[in-house]
């Protein structure tokens, strides 16, 4: 039985009717093949008729930091959990970590993946960097590429605002790597970045 909202967007968005079969991921590691029976914005009702395992997360978590907001995508690649910061030449936008929730919920949902990455905010770079293990700063001058890091099986990508990084936060970036010499949207970095940490550790 499926309820609440995704009952709503079964029903409404992807306009579901009895009969009909879909995939609905088990949060066990299944993906089950399942046919309609009733079909409503409160409830749906079907019959399992169907299943295959189904491992879509990532072998190691990789945390995504970012002065700007690129959740949807980076939850569809497989990122682990977001932590949006405050940055010195960030734009002020108001916190609302209820509608950044929702938004990867429902890039979770349409990637099937078994875990929601949970939000959080930070009020400064500063304070991500003390409260993560292994941050590493994105910068496209660092001396080595981020593809070359090894090591850390959970790393957080430290991703600046538009109007990069001040001087001040780059002297808190003791672990920095490079994207390449071009320059790059924060939204891009951040869907380029965890590409290439997660291909780097196998997921």
């Amino acid at each position: 039985m499926i309820e609440g909202d995704d009952a709503r967007h079964l029903a409404r968005s992807l306009r579901a009717r009895p009969g009909e079969e879909i995939e609905v991921v088990d949060p066990t590691g299944f993906m089950l093949a399942v046919r309609l029976d009733h079909v409503s914005v409160s409830r749906v009702d079907g019959t399992v008729i169907g299943e295959r395992p189904h491992h879509p997360e990532p072998p190691w978590p990789v945390t995504v930091a970012i002065a700007n907001l690129a959740l949807s995508r980076c939850t569809e690649a497989g990122a682990f959990a977001f932590i949006v910061f405050q940055a010195d030449r960030s734009v002020a936008r108001g916190v609302k970590l209820e509608r950044w929730s929702t938004i990867c919920r429902e890039g979770a949902m349409l990637a099937g993946r078994l875990r929601v990455p949970e939000v959080s905010f930070a009020s400064s770079l500063e304070a991500v960097v003390n409260a993560e293990e292994f941050p590493v700063m994105l910068q496209r001058d660092a001396p080595q590429r981020l593809w070359d890091i090894g090591g850390l099986e959970h790393i957080t990508l430290l991703i600046g605002p538009e109007g990069g990084w001040s001087e001040r936060e780059l002297a808190l970036g003791e672990l920095s790597a490079s994207l390449g010499p071009r320059n790059m949207r924060a939204d891009t970095a951040a869907l380029v970045g965890l590409a290439i940490a997660l291909a780097s550790r196998g997921g």
